[in-house]
């Protein structure tokens, strides 16, 4: 290679390099012609001082191979060059968006892997539907979150018309002093009482209101147990255990808001919807995975 042609290829790389560093959008942006020329110039005094600080460095070494690149020949070359196809640029962040996305879904399987016996076996999360079903669907949730609230009729829809989903149930009080103290009742209602612990939860994210320790002794009252025996329980060290496990494995697993799910080999944030968590029920029938190859 020319002169020329080495401090174009380095430039190109250049490009590509920096376009790692930019937050793009989901949908690709036009770039307008201003906006390749301020890229382009970046590009070139970065280049510029790479090549200064290599020659100084190789110099005793053995002959330089980047040429000092004179920008009044190369400037045009490479304007020239982008915008022939100036939509260059959104292939690169094309490209960038998909490795970002199986970079991340590797992450998120190593982490659920490595948590595999806290998410699955921990003694004081809450179990619905068929124990030994063949999916599991994990819910990280907090009793005063609206988003929960609304989730809510989509779980119930799906225990009730798949007979062999498991779901868990992980307290996750992360809004409010008030949502700790109704995890805490939560917690007791599993535990002396997990064949009511539905209705239960249920009538607290159907009831008006911020949802209290004193709103989840009400809803511990209608199911037919004993409130004072259970606000005393709530004070154990056994429930706080329970909940600071959920803690622990929130930030083990990055999850930072309610509702978020754990089914398969993914993590889904937000409530997602009836259709979103159908679907990857079916697809771990199917292929082992929430999403199947086509």
């Amino acid at each position: 290679m020319n002169r020329t042609t080495l401090a174009l290829v380095a430039i190109v790389a250049l490009l590509a390099g920096s376009l790692a560093t930019m937050v793009f959008r989901t949908e690709p942006v036009a770039m307008d012609d201003a906006a390749v020329r301020a890229i382009v110039s970046q590009m070139l005094d970065e280049q510029a001082r790479a090549v200064s600080a290599t020659e100084a460095d190789e110099s005793e070494k053995a002959p330089a191979l980047v040429a000092t690149i004179d920008q009044d020949m190369i400037n045009p070359m490479i304007e020239s060059f982008l915008m022939d196809d100036p939509k260059i640029l959104q292939r690169v962040s094309a490209a960038l968006q998909e490795q970002l996305r199986v970079e991340e879904i590797a992450q998120t399987e190593i982490a659920l892997a490595s948590f595999e016996p806290e998410i699955y076996d921990d003694p004081g999360h809450v179990v619905l539907g068929n124990p030994d079903g063949d999916v599991t669907l994990v819910e990280f949730f907090d009793y005063n979150c609206g988003f929960c609230r609304q989730a809510m009729p989509d779980m119930t829809r799906l225990l009730d018309e798949d007979p062999n989903l498991r779901v868990i149930l992980k307290e996750f009080p992360v809004l409010s002093n008030d949502s700790v103290a109704a995890a805490r009742i939560s917690v007791v209602v599993n535990d002396i009482a997990p064949e009511l612990y539905q209705e239960f939860h249920e009538l607290l994210f159907t009831a008006r209101g911020q949802i209290t320790g004193e709103a989840a002794l009400n809803a511990a009252r209608e199911v037919g147990l004993n409130p004072v025996t259970i606000g005393l329980d709530a004070r154990s060290e056994a429930v706080t255990a329970v909940i600071q496990r959920s803690y622990v494995l929130a930030e083990g697993l990055g999850i930072t808001g309610t509702p978020s799910y754990i089914i398969g080999n993914e993590i889904l944030p937000g409530a997602v919807g009836y259709e979103a968590l159908k679907s990857r029920i079916d697809n771990m029938r199917e292929c082992g995975a929430t999403i199947c190859d086509s």
